[in-house]
């Protein structure tokens, strides 16, 4: 595979890395034991790790680029060996296992993703850490990459490797490029392109004055409650990762009742839950409340440097802590939804991951810093939904029974909250910063306790 670019986007994830706040995302999933097929974790291990020996973008790494100063590429790792990337871990207490090992930063010599095989009781269900880069993959793509290491995954892969080969000739297909961050290493720009691209160039840089404007209104804004805004912790923080599970199908009943969307519900339970968990603190909920980034995925034009990749926009939201009245907190999520969405996802302090692209490689590097120290003045809490697949997944016959997203933690950041449906179920992830957040538990419980609240509400 012939070296790619990293997009603007994933270039200012790689740089925005630290030991401290690593930013790489991942998925926890848990399976039922098969009494019929007996399995553990050193033989899980070693099925995984063949598995993602045949997935060519497992193979490569990271590496600085002369063309495009400051930039970097994706390249095969030569030194490449799966058994690097994949461990069994036998720990009773899943949760705590996934919050220790995500706060691990990864190897930035080698390709960035891990993966981790946890086994409590023999006769338990045991569960699978799937670790990723974030300039490896956002959250769909971290889907893709998992699917491959499963059964379903690795059969598609043995079909397609069995298909009759294309024809030759002038009635060949032309073959497609691997999906991936980037496109590949471009020649000097066209003169003629460059000249019809003006334009558009101009309405961009318009449009990243516009978003730049707007951030620096947001920094300035006074934040949320302290219990979420307060915490400060550049480097080795701590981590607590807990999880919730609700009914899809209750959430579909609040919707049928109150309007809105699943999502606008989903926020609202989120809302309900910190009211509840920081009135369980001591903490006062009154006040403008916490700030909520939320992402949403924009496909990248073609042509242009990364253009196959995706782009990540987002909105932000004033999460209604203070009401007290759960269906007032759903319209008052619903409205505030509404504006973003009438505004767009590519206008607002929201849509701050858009200015990547107009930044330079090498400014990157030196904006890292920056950026990274001031992401706790734009917003408080991340909250994300990823897409999942829902088809019934298996590893090696054992059946998936659920699938926990995880965000990373930004720097000064407390709470990311991952939301993924899989199998009729809300699968929500928690990962905390363990000073500011050690009752991670606790909050992820309170998500029941909001989501009963407002079903009450609905009657």
């Amino acid at each position: 595979m012939a070296d790619e670019y990293l997009s603007p986007l994933d270039l200012a994830f790689w740089n925005l890395d630290s030991p401290g706040h690593p930013m790489h995302l991942g998925a926890v999933a848990v399976f039922e034991r098969d009494p019929a097929c007996p399995v553990d974790a050193d033989g899980l291990a070693a099925l995984l790790t063949a598995r993602a020996e045949a997935v060519p973008r497992m193979r490569q790494r990271v590496k600085d680029v002369w063309y495009g100063v400051g930039g970097a590429a994706w390249a095969v790792d030569e030194h490449f060996d799966a058994r690097r990337h994949v461990h069994a871990v036998r720990r009773a207490d899943a949760h705590a296992a996934v919050a220790e090992l995500m706060s691990r930063p990864m190897d930035r010599d080698r390709p960035p993703w891990e993966v981790y095989v946890i086994e409590g009781a023999p006769d338990a269900p045991f569960s699978v850490l799937v670790k990723l880069h974030h300039a490896l993959a956002d959250g769909l793509r971290a889907v893709e990459f998992g699917a491959a290491l499963l059964d379903q995954g690795a059969r598609a892969k043995a079909s397609a490797a069995t298909a009759p080969a294309p024809r030759q000739g002038a009635e060949a297909a032309v073959p497609t490029q691997v999906r991936g961050p980037g496109i590949p290493l471009p020649g000097l720009p066209d003169p003629r392109q460059v000249v019809a691209s003006l334009p558009e160039r101009v309405r961009e840089a318009g449009r990243a004055l516009g978003i730049g404007s707007a951030v620096l209104r947001a920094s300035l804004d006074p934040g949320g409650p302290a219990a979420l805004g307060a915490a400060w912790t550049p480097g080795g923080a701590e981590r607590r990762f807990a999880t919730a599970s609700l009914d899809v199908d209750d959430l579909h009943r609040i919707r049928k009742t109150s309007g809105g969307t699943v999502n606008d519900v989903v926020m609202a339970v989120v809302a309900g839950a910190l009211r509840r968990w920081m009135e369980a603190r001591g903490d006062d909920p009154a006040g403008p409340g916490p700030r909520a980034l939320i992402p949403v995925a924009r496909r990248r034009r073609r042509g242009v440097r990364g253009g196959r990749g995706n782009r990540i926009s987002g909105y932000l939201l004033r999460l209604p802590v203070g009401e007290p009245d759960p269906l007032a907190r759903l319209r008052d999520v619903r409205a505030g939804m509404d504006r973003n969405k009438d505004a767009g996802p590519d206008s607002g302090p929201g849509a701050v991951a858009l200015l990547a692209d107009s930044v330079p490689p090498l400014a990157h590097r030196f904006a890292a810093p920056l950026l990274a120290a001031s992401a706790r003045l734009l917003f408080d809490v991340l909250v994300t939904n990823v897409p999942m697949l829902d088809v019934p997944l298996t590893l090696d016959g054992c059946r998936m029974t659920e699938l926990y997203p995880i965000a990373p933690l930004a720097r000064g950041q407390s709470l990311a909250v991952a939301v993924s449906t899989y199998r009729r179920r809300v699968h929500i992830g928690l990962l905390a910063d363990g000073e500011s957040v050690p009752d991670a538990d606790t909050l992820a419980a309170a998500l029941h306790g909001a989501l009963a609240e407002l079903l009450d509400a609905c009657g």
